[in-house]
């Protein structure tokens, strides 16, 4: 039996159709989830095995990017997801769900915020393609495994990871992707390779246990061959599917 995935949605939240697609073709059983029907009872957390929140700008980022999503899950789902993770279940937020776990305090991990996700050194969005590192000593039941890089977009205006301790991240094992530089070298701060001044060149951090990952690109927009931005030059690799196969193969 496929493994059923939550896709968060909330009012603002856009990219719950292609993360629901990618988790579709990694072999999981997708369902779009409003927060309110968490709220109300109508689905409930502990029925998936794989919890996943999309990109988008969930509340219209009016409070900051994904500021208001990350006081819901503080509030009204504290309990649920600490159990939920405690379990072992993999969670997995891109973009404006990056930022929402960062500010509820379940990235880096330890219940308090301990890092943030702010506006680009660039000071305007960015929306363009990365080359992502994995890490492979890190944890991540994401990245686990993964010996090639990957190539995804990244589409936001407040993406610098800031961390109390970005050493200690790295130490611990946190730290599951970089930007990087098409070689397979890091980019050491360049711009655009990295494309929002992040320290450490830090794309993607998982908690201490390795099973909730936040990063800010955008792998469900490269999970096929055709959505290699150079598919017609004859360009093909890196896809970001790689990372919705482990995450459902370890939910299984």
């Amino acid at each position: 039996m496929s493994v059923r995935v939550l896709i968060l949605h909330a009012s603002g939240t856009n990219r719950d159709r292609e993360a629901a697609w990618a988790c579709e073709l990694a072999g999981g059983q997708p369902e779009i989830v409003h927060v309110n029907q968490l709220a109300s009872r109508q689905r409930q957390l502990t029925d998936y095995g794989l919890l996943v929140l999309p990109g988008g700008f969930s509340y219209g980022d009016a409070l900051g990017a994904g500021k208001l999503l990350g006081l819901m899950l503080r509030l009204k789902f504290q309990d649920e997801l600490a159990a939920f993770i405690a379990s072992g279940r993999p969670v997995l937020g891109i973009c404006n769900g990056f930022q929402a776990l960062v500010k509820a305090g379940l990235l880096p991990g330890g219940g308090a915020q301990q890092a943030t996700l702010t506006f680009n050194r660039s000071a305007r969005f960015e929306c363009r393609w990365v080359t992502l590192l994995p890490n492979a000593a890190s944890p991540c039941v994401f990245t686990c495994g993964l010996q090639e890089p990957l190539y995804c977009p990244v589409a936001h205006g407040e993406g610098r990871f800031v961390a109390n301790d970005p050493a200690g991240l790295a130490k611990n094992g946190q730290v599951a992707l970089r930007y990087g530089l098409e070689d397979g070298s890091v980019a050491n701060g360049a711009y655009p390779a990295n494309p929002n001044g992040s320290d450490s060149d830090i794309a993607g951090v998982c908690n201490a246990q390795g099973n909730v990952l936040g990063l800010m690109p955008h792998p469900e927009d490269h999970v096929v061959a055709y959505q290699h931005p150079r598919w017609t030059r004859g360009e093909r690799g890196r896809r970001g599917l790689p990372l919705f196969v482990k995450g459902i193969q370890y939910a299984g």
